[in-house]
């Protein structure tokens, strides 16, 4: 009978947004793709650095179990299949139960999204975010000059989420672009008891709260609402949630403030936001991905 996965939470991963490639993805630019394989295969014994979004993956591989495998992370990436052998290599020598990957040797990969279901795509490749997003699957851009996560909450997978056009839809935001701050706040009143519309990320938060509801001794996730929202406008966000029965740790309505510090102090394994301003303080401080999606992010 075919392996399934059905009812895991799936990751989909490329390697630079697992593994620090930096270094290796200059050799790529500045000499050709013949350089970067035969680069990576002299380098073959030795492990890559973590990368921006390496704590993510290992905290949500803890909540697996030789009883029952609740998480599934899968290597997708346009390396080639010899740059491939490096990267699960990697893998292995940090503990990482990854045993599945694509590799397209510069293909686009996000076409091998829909087989698996995926409930999150994290690259840096902009253009590849953008096609995941447009068939409905969450994706984020990996900044990969972000400060990795901290430490300090080995128990706890830590997410942060900006609300319009990440978990709610680019309704409201739509109206701040083409109209301001008095008509925004005066629509969000106006619609203060109608839900909005679902964002592309709902699905993941979605998955995420099934994944701690079905519960594993010693982890727990901890979520996060870091919007620029602030009164009256943070009663339509928050009934959103309470419409979808979707429960948050944290709100954070901040009227317009940066960022970056309270996103220092909440120290999540990932923040996603669909502003590249935001992403951009956060990635000071956090790691984070640009959600290339609503009316902020207009394709060319």
């Amino acid at each position: 009978m075919p392996q399934t996965l059905d009812g895991k939470l799936v990751v989909a991963i490329s390697s630079r947004a697992l593994f620090d490639f930096e270094a290796e993805n200059r050799v790529f630019e500045e000499h050709d793709d013949q350089a970067y394989m035969q680069h990576q295969l002299n380098l073959l014994a030795t492990p890559a650095l973590p990368g921006v979004a390496f704590s993510l993956v290992k905290k949500l591989l803890s909540f697996n179990t030789p009883a029952q495998q609740r998480v599934e992370v899968v290597i997708l990436s346009r390396n080639d299949p010899v740059s491939g052998m490096r990267v699960f290599r990697s893998a292995r020598h940090y503990g990482l139960d990854i045993s599945r990957g694509s590799f397209t040797g510069g293909a686009a990969p996000w076409r091998y999204l829909r087989p698996l279901r995926a409930n999150l795509f994290l690259s840096t490749h902009l253009s590849d975010v953008r096609a995941a997003l447009a068939v409905g699957v969450p994706a984020a851009q990996v900044y990969p000059h972000s400060v990795h996560a901290s430490d300090a909450h080995p128990n706890e997978v830590r997410i942060a989420f900006d609300g319009d056009a990440v978990l709610f839809s680019d309704e409201a935001e739509q109206v701040y672009q083409t109209q301001g701050l008095d008509a925004f706040q005066q629509h969000e009143q106006d619609h203060a008891d109608t839900p909005l519309p679902d964002g592309p990320f709902k699905p993941l938060l979605v998955a995420l709260q099934s994944l701690q509801r079905a519960g594993q001794h010693g982890m727990r996730i901890r979520t996060a609402l870091v919007t620029a929202r602030s009164a009256p406008a943070h009663e339509r966000a928050i009934g959103t949630l309470m419409a979808w029965r979707i429960h948050v740790d944290e709100a954070m309505f901040l009227g317009g403030l940066d960022k970056g510090e309270f996103l220092r102090e909440f120290e999540p394994d990932f923040f996603f936001d669909d502003q590249t301003g935001h992403i951009e303080s956060a990635a000071r401080h956090v790691p984070s991905g640009h959600v290339a999606a609503g009316v902020a992010n207009p394709r060319d």
